[in-house]
């Protein structure tokens, strides 16, 4: 079965996270129970490398994978990377308590064609036990998580294809909750708080919602930061790399702010809206406690303010490393304006102290 849960010995892992357009990379380290970030560093992808979180080019993300790990000068071999949520399938299943792993593994690979809607041989599973089952006695929840091979061959193939070993395929979600508990204590949430995650990257937006530290919903939409970069190009006639830049660093001529920046801002805060609402709509809840906004797109001046305002939800900006010291290596200014984006990355690098 392979790594999609958990089950690891503590080893120094690199977090790599692929996305649509990047290939970010943390290195931690931690001294009881402080982190420290020891290295760090984000490489664009060509066009169309990864298009909806698959892989379609594999030399083009271990190119970016090879850049990165060069710019980090992390010496790191083995790395943790992540499937999107949207290609894992999930299922919590009662097993008798007592069984050994090995017993656990035997019977549910024999019982999984139950569960899940391809062939085996297709498809890596893992599981995790969860807690004593609510329903029956000498019984334990256990989460099975599938994923077929095709998804998670092509992500080690780009990390082999960087010199690297792929220890570990996580699943983005629970990354995403694993940086959460660095927020919420930061934050100092309660426990039960219902907090919304809305990661906002350059092409999907992933709602996820969380109570008790744990997801209790997710949700990709196909939109993004990518669709500004494009108005930019096309409204002033840039090249890509440059409207990307000048997104982030300004100097765009007078009009940009009110005729497409204002207009984004009001696109992002109907699809958060939208997207609550959706939730809302499939569960018991009405309402959450806080917004948490991430992905590249939230460090956007005035957008968290501006979620807050029309939701009437207190919205802060993610900050993963908020209570972490960073090593003189790592150029502080930099992660600071990339921390919202750093959140997967960040819980694939915790995987290191599991």
């Amino acid at each position: 079965m392979l790594g999609l849960l958990g089950k690891r010995k503590q080893t120094p892992l690199l977090g790599i996270d692929i996305s649509s357009t990047t290939v970010k990379l943390l290195e931690l380290s931690r001294t009881g129970d402080k982190y420290r970030v020891e290295s760090y560093a984000v490489c664009s992808l060509p066009q169309d490398a990864v298009v909806e979180k698959a892989i379609n080019d594999v030399d083009g993300v271990a190119n970016a994978v090879r850049s990165v790990v060069a710019q980090s000068r992390s010496k790191l071999k083995q790395v943790s990377a992540a499937v999107a949520g949207s290609s894992v399938i999930t299922k919590l299943i009662d097993m008798p308590v007592g069984l050994s792993d090995d017993e656990m593994e035997t019977q549910l690979t024999l019982e999984a064609d139950q569960y899940i809607p391809y062939l085996l041989e297709e498809v890596a599973l893992d599981f995790e036990v969860q807690n004593p089952s609510a329903e029956r006695e000498n019984m334990v929840e256990v989460l099975l998580a599938a994923c077929r091979r095709e998804t998670i061959d092509l992500r080690v193939e780009a990390i082999e294809g960087a010199d690297l070993e792929a220890k570990v395929i996580d699943v983005e979600a629970y990354a995403m909750e694993r940086a959460y508990s660095l927020i919420r204590e930061h934050l100092e949430l309660k426990e039960d708080s219902v907090v919304a995650i809305v990661d906002i990257g350059a092409t999907m937006t992933t709602l996820s919602v969380l109570k008790d530290g744990n997801t209790i919903y997710t949700r990709e939409q196909l939109f993004g930061g990518k669709q500004l970069t494009d108005e930019i190009m096309r409204r002033y006639g840039l090249p890509l790399e440059e409207a990307g830049l000048a997104k982030k660093q300004g100097g765009l001529p007078d009009d940009y702010e009110p005729e497409l920046l204002n207009p984004f801002r009001d696109a992002v805060v109907q699809q958060v809206t939208r997207s609550l609402q959706l939730f809302f709509s499939s569960s018991q809840y009405n309402d959450v406690d806080y917004i948490i906004m991430a992905g590249g797109v939230s460090f956007m001046d005035g957008l968290s303010e501006l979620v807050q305002e029309q939701l009437g939800t207190p919205t802060v900006v993610a900050n993963p490393f908020a209570e972490m010291t960073i090593s003189p290596r790592v150029n502080a200014v930099a992660l600071g304006s990339d921390a919202p984006a750093m959140m997967i990355a960040c819980g694939l690098a915790l995987r290191s102290f599991d």
